[in-house]
């Protein structure tokens, strides 16, 4: 009895990607625990949110890809009128209006276009699969513009990427011309003293942060200095676990959420963080076989943006933490502290299960 029902939960899962998406977790609370100061209340409240994710990526796994077709303009249309109240109504928090409450909690409606985008875009190229012409990728960088532009204005810029990034990559699947790709960073690069005159304060200082940290030692440079020595005094094995001074003395900040890569590095070395790259590996890799043997152009852009967007979590913040990139507030996927980004970065790999075992019952 027991052994039908563990086979009934997990008849949609697929277990290449549950085995990456389990030593990920575990990584993840093997360096939290230490990045918390061996704090188990944090830890705690981290295996709660991986529960619910779970449960999250469960039931997303068992939404036929019909069913997410179905789903894709109510949830799109949900999130821009959410991001709308945002603006309207929603509360101040550091000088940043991202939250929404909604008398219970507080929800961040920008979180749910990071599936809604995509989602979208997907529906919208599947419907015109046989015409698809300049006009209809027009109409895709319109449908993907607006959610940016809102998200940025909140102003949260490192969520904007991450949106603008999902529905980029569902553009290029469906054969957006490499002319046009190369047309739009010419363009954007001439755009650069423009965007720089808009930018906040705050985000001028990161980008002059990046350049040359030392400018600033103390105060915006603090993150990428601390972090830059965090990793180099890991060496090739690392100090061991519990044992990183950099974290250990509270010189990273952020070192439970958006900098946890510092302390991993720390403790773990070079060694450790091939590690972590093969974990990581494991699930983009995956997820791109997913999506190359997708049954459906939806499927099939589905599955490539999530698992692109996956890969771009990862380049983004192992980049900021080393210093290449500019600080942009984005987590290390399924190792920084924190619910959201679980549950969100669950579902999209929950979908990725459906489209691949609903294709397989499918088949058979």
């Amino acid at each position: 009895m027991i052994e039908r029902l563990l086979a009934w939960l997990g008849r949609h899962f697929d277990p290449f990607l549950l085995a990456g998406v389990a030593g990920l977790l575990a990584v993840g609370l093997v360096v939290l625990y230490s990045a918390s100061g061996e704090s188990l209340s944090r830890l705690g409240a981290q295996v709660m949110n991986i529960v619910v994710a779970l449960a999250v990526m469960w039931a997303a796994a068992n939404i036929a890809p019909q069913q997410l077709l179905r789903m894709a303009v109510p949830v799109y249309v949900a999130g821009l009128v959410l991001l709308v109240a945002v603006a309207l109504f929603g509360d101040i928090s550091n000088g940043a209006r991202r939250w929404l409450n909604i008398g219970v909690t507080r929800i961040q409606p920008s979180e749910i276009m990071k599936i809604g985008v995509p989602l979208m875009l997907a529906w919208y190229f599947d419907r015109y699969e046989a015409i698809l012409n300049f006009r209809n990728f027009a109409v895709g960088a319109l449908v993907l513009a607006v959610p940016v532009l809102l998200i940025a204005a909140q102003p949260d810029l490192g969520t904007a990427l991450l949106v603008a990034a999902a529905g980029f990559f569902v553009l290029f699947l469906a054969g957006l011309s490499w002319k046009i790709i190369v047309g739009m960073a010419v363009v954007g690069g001439a755009a650069l003293p423009g965007l720089w005159a808009v930018m906040h304060d705050y985000q001028r200082r990161r980008v002059l942060t990046l350049l040359d940290p030392m400018q600033d030692p103390t105060g915006a440079g603090y993150h990428t200095i601390q972090a830059s020595i965090a990793i180099g005094s890991g060496g090739v094995f690392g100090k061991g676990w519990l044992n990183g001074t950099q974290a250990r003395l509270d010189f990273v900040p952020e070192r439970t959420t958006d900098f946890i890569f510092a302390v991993f590095s720390e403790e773990f070395g070079l060694f450790g963080n091939l590690l972590l790259l093969a974990l990581l590996l494991v699930v983009i890799g995956r997820g791109l076989y997913i999506a190359a043997n997708a049954s459906t152009l939806f499927a099939r852009l589905m599955a490539g943006a999530i698992t692109l967007t996956f890969f771009t979590y990862a380049f983004v913040n192992m980049g900021m933490v080393s210093g290449i990139l500019p600080v942009v507030g984005v987590p290390l996927p399924l190792i920084s502290y924190g619910g959201t980004s679980a549950v969100t970065i669950l579902f999209g790999l929950g979908i990725l299960m459906s489209i691949h075992t609903h294709k397989r019952l499918v088949q058979t």
